[in-house]
This record gives structure tokens, C-alpha cells and sequence, in this order.
């Protein structure tokens, strides 16, 4: 049978099988590379293989990928890394002078001046520096000390750290942690891996996905019940639901944060994808600063930013950084300790993120390509939100609402009754077969809600706005063709009204 052979007639037992397997890990679920990704690669092999499909390609629209769908690295970023990596590039007159510049400033970082030695486990010091520079800035002259900032493997890193830090506790003692539905699934692995106590609150969908401080409320009083609830997630803008909060919103989540003791995680990777004219990025640290000194020197704040989103998209460099306020300082110490025994983030990521905190300066020789770039990107991400939620929206039983920011469409979907039972007998979530059915018609992948939350009853899928806009196009009809048919498939099979 499955994990054992035999050897001179002895059974030999493999040590780790899904029985003596962590309970833990079996428990985490990560949906955007989860079981219909998984398919999506065996139908790409295929259509290699030259299978038949009633389409050509696979477009993958189901994780927040720039580069694999298509997105040109931004060329002073990727000048500045060449430089660190290969530093005899330094005598080329092919590089600008800015860029030399700044990865002289990196390699005088580095031990042995080589982007190959371990840096600090907080993270190279010149590096650090710049980012509480570019804070300031973002947050016109919040002060930022460069001692609360960490770098970290990617935003996700630095999550996992914090939650970490703050779970403990046994029974209903245990650890509480308040987060967003839908959310991103990094979340709910994280609290499922480390044993806490997940608590859902929901965003208001018919109110464009916005924060409700009466649902904290709620979630809170019931959680308390079971759990100690110790600490909230705020992901602004929203992924999966590209909402962007409002500044008002904002000072009531860290009001009702100082009131019930809460420590504040803020996710803050999607701060530069923001479409909506009439809206703009708060960020947690500079509504806290403003609502005075009693919050900005209490409330325990920790908020993190990336390589991966913005204009940038660069997730493979997995670049990242937080800054964590108001901590103890013995805890901080612990904190420090924790991170050295993964020893340091990789140290190209670290100076891929240095390049977005540090970009070219309107003297500087790289400005304009820069500034050309970096605008026709978020350009071009602007257009394919708007066209995303319109076309999505003139589809009979689909509702979007508006992309203000992150990459991501979240509709509400209608299912027909006769199809959620069919689902529900193959033990299958009603969006899920919604989505495994889109991918073997029309090569299209993307994201069932249920792998995000939502309430009970409502049905939904995440789609990035990534693909080029062709693409993008192509997509949304063939999305629009398939419901289409998959309420004319179900609705005809609907009993006659007596």
C-alpha cells in the first residue's frame, strides 16, 4: 500500500506519511496556487503535447504576477541590481551615473563589499536608512526612525514574523487574530500554521467593500467568547477586493485599536496602485501620527510594503521591508533574534527595494525614462481596472465593483440553485466548479472566492488585471460567454414555475 515496502519480507514504513504529518501543515490552504493552478499546468502541458482544446492558451489570471503576464521590469531598477551583482559593470559606459551611484552606495554596504555576503538580519544599514527617508516623504515629514525598520523576504516574511510574535496562550487564551473577509490567504495559512484563532470580520460588498467599524465590533464581542483577540489586519488597498480606504475609516479602526488594546498589522503592498481619481493612499502610520501623540506613541503598529506590487512587480527578487512602532523594547530584542536565525533576507531583494524607496530624482540622468515607465504602467493597470469592472458589469448575474486599486476584480457571481446541488454532490464549493468548469471551456484560471471568504451564500471569483489589455480583452469576452451559457445550461434545467 501507499508508504511502505517491502524488503526480505519486512515492511519498512516510511517515518513521515499524512498520518504522523504535522496537523498543522495539513491544515493550511493557499488558494492562488491551489488545486485549479494545479490543473491549469497539466492543461498547458497538454496543449505542448498538442492535446486538443477548445482553445489555444491557458491565460492565467489567478496570482498577482506582473512579469509572467507580461509586464517590462522597470530599467533603472534592473540597471542598479545588474551594477551590485556584477560590479565591473561599474566601468561600462552603458550605465547611467545615478544608477552607479547608488549601487556604490549598496556595495559600501555589503560586507566585503560583494552583494554575496550576508547583511544584518535586519537588513543592510544604508538601505534601512533610505526607506525611513522615503517614509518621511510618503507621509510629508511623519518622522521615521530607520531602528523600526526591518527587511524582509517579501512582504510575506515579515507577516509571519509579527503573527508569530503574537500568538500564545492555550484554550480561550489563545492568541485572536481579526482579519478581513474575503482576505488574502496568506493570512489564514499563517493563523492556521501557528494554531491562533482565526477571526473574520466582513467588508461591506454593497458599500464597495468598505470597512465598517460596527462589524470590528461584533467580531470582536464574539470572538471574546473563545479567544483572546490581541491583534487586527487591515489589507489597504484591499486584495482580493481593490477597495481603498478612506482616511475617516482608518482613524476609526486605530480609535477602536487603542480602546480594546489590539496591536495593528497594516498591509500596505498595493500603496502605489491606486486608479480612482477621487481617492488617494492614507497610509495606517500618518492618520495615527495626526490623530496626536496619546496614539502615535501607544498604538503597537507594524506595516509592511514590497518589491512585488506597485509599478515594480517584482516578486521574484522577494523584496521587502516593514516598520514596526511602539514596540517593547525587550520584545523588540526578541524580535532581532527571531529574524537572525533565518539570517537575512536575500540581498539582491534588498537593493531591488532600495531602487522604490530611492528612485531617480527629477536632476538626476534616469528621471525621465524613469518617470516614463513607471507612469505607463500604472497607466495602463488604471485603464484595465475601469475596463475591467464595466465589461464585467454589462454581464446578466455578474457584479463588480469598482477597482479603485491593488490588480484584482473580486464579482459576486449568481449560481443557479440546480447548479450549487450539482456542486454540493461533488463535494466541491459552488464557485470552484463555476471556475473548473471556465478553465477546461476556455483556458481561462482564475480564483473561486471561497478560497478568499465570503458570506455564506454569496459566490465569487478573484481575477488579476494583469494580462495586456489584448489579453485582458479576450478574457472578458470569453468570461462573459461562458456565464452566459452556464446560466442558460442551468436555468433551463430549472423545474417550470406551477
Amino acid at each position: 500500500g501507499e508508504g511502505r515496502y517491502i524488503e526480505n519480507g519486512k515492511m519498512r514504513e516510511k517515518t513521515l506519511t499524512m498520518d504522523t504529518l504535522n496537523p498543522q501543515v495539513k491544515a493550511v490552504e493557499y488558494a492562488v496556487r491551489g488545486p485549479i493552478v494545479t490543473k491549469a499546468g497539466d492543461i498547458e502541458r497538454g496543449l505542448q503535447q498538442g492535446q486538443k482544446h477548445p482553445f489555444t492558451e491557458v491565460i492565467k489570471a489567478n496570482i498577482g504576477d506582473s512579469h509572467a503576464m507580461g509586464q517590462k521590469p522597470i530599467t533603472f531598477l534592473r540597471q542598479v541590481v545588474a551594477l551590485c551583482s556584477f560590479p565591473e559593470l561599474l566601468n561600462s559606459p552603458s550605465f547611467p551615473e545615478d544608477a552607479k551611484q547608488r549601487a556604490r552606495r549598496i556595495l559600501q554596504g555589503c560586507g566585503g563589499q560583494s552583494l554575496g555576503s550576508y547583511s544584518a538580519s535586519q537588513g543592510v544599514d544604508c538601505i534601512r536608512q533610505d526607506v525611513a527617508v522615503y517614509i518621511e516623504q510618503r507621509d510629508k515629514g511623519v518622522p521615521a526612525d530607520w531602528d523600526n525598520i526591518y527587511l524582509t523576504t517579501g512582504a510575506s516574511d515579515g507577516i509571519v514574523s509579527i503573527l508569530k510574535m503574537l500568538v500564545s496562550g492555550q484554550g480561550r487564551s489563545r492568541s485572536g487574530v481579526m482579519i478581513p473577509i474575503p482576505q488574502y490567504p496568506l493570512y489564514s495559512a499563517a493563523i492556521s500554521e501557528l494554531e491562533a484563532v482565526q477571526i473574520n470580520y466582513y467588508l461591506d460588498e454593497d458599500n464597495c467593500w468598505a470597512l465598517d467599524i460596527n462589524e470590528l465590533h461584533r467580531a470582536y464581542q464574539a470572538a471574546k467568547e473563545h479567544c483572546h483577540p490581541r491583534v487586527i489586519c487591515i489589507i489597504n488597498p484591499g486584495n482580493p477586493t481593490g477597495q481603498v480606504q478612506s482616511r475617516k475609516c482608518i482613524e476609526e479602526v486605530l480609535h477602536f485599536a487603542y480602546e480594546e488594546n489590539l496591536f495593528v498589522m497594516s498591509d500596505e503592498v498595493y500603496q502605489d496602485n491606486v486608479y480612482s481619481p477621487d481617492l488617494q493612499f492614507h497610509s495606517f502610520k500618518k492618520v495615527l501620527y495626526e490623530m496626536g501623540p496619546e496614539y502615535f506613541n501607544t498604538v503597537e503598529l507594524a506595516s509592511f510594503h514590497s518589491t512585488s506590487k506597485g509599478y515594480s512587480g517584482e516578486c521574484g527578487f522577494r523584496g521587502g521591508y516593514m516598520e514596526v512602532l511602539n514596540l517593547d523594547l525587550e520584545v523588540k530584542a526578541q524580535l532581532v533574534k527571531l529574524l537572525s536565525v533565518r539570517l537575512c533576507p536575500p540581498v539582491s531583494g534588498q537593493a531591488a527595494m532600495d531602487v522604490i524607496v530611492n528612485p531617480p530624482l527629477p536632476h538626476e540622468p534616469s528621471y525621465l525614462q524613469f518617470h516614463k515607465e513607471k507612469s505607463a504602467v500604472l497607466g495602463a493597470l488604471a485603464e484595465k481596472a475601469q475596463m475591467t469592472e464595466q465589461t464585467l458589469n454589462t454581464v446578466p448575474g455578474i457584479k463588480c465593483n469598482p477597482v479603485q486599486g491593488a490588480m484584482y476584480a473580486f464579482p459576486r457571481i449568481f449560481i443557479p440553485p440546480r447548479a450549487v446541488e450539482e456542486a454540493k454532490s461533488l463535494g466541491m464549493s459552488p464557485d470552484m466548479m463555476y471556475c473548473l468548469r471556465l478553465l477546461e471551456e476556455t483556458g481561462i484560471c482564475l480564483v473561486p472566492g471561497s478560497g478568499f471568504g465570503q458570506r455564506e451564500g454569496t459566490y465569487h471569483f478573484r481575477m488579476t488585471i494583469l494580462p495586456t489589455t489584448e489579453k485582458l480583452k479576450v478574457l472578458l469576452e470569453k468570461l462573459r460567454d461562458f456565464h452566459i451559457k452556464f446560466l442558460k445550461e442551468y436555468a433551463s434545467l430549472e423545474e417550470p414555475k406551477r
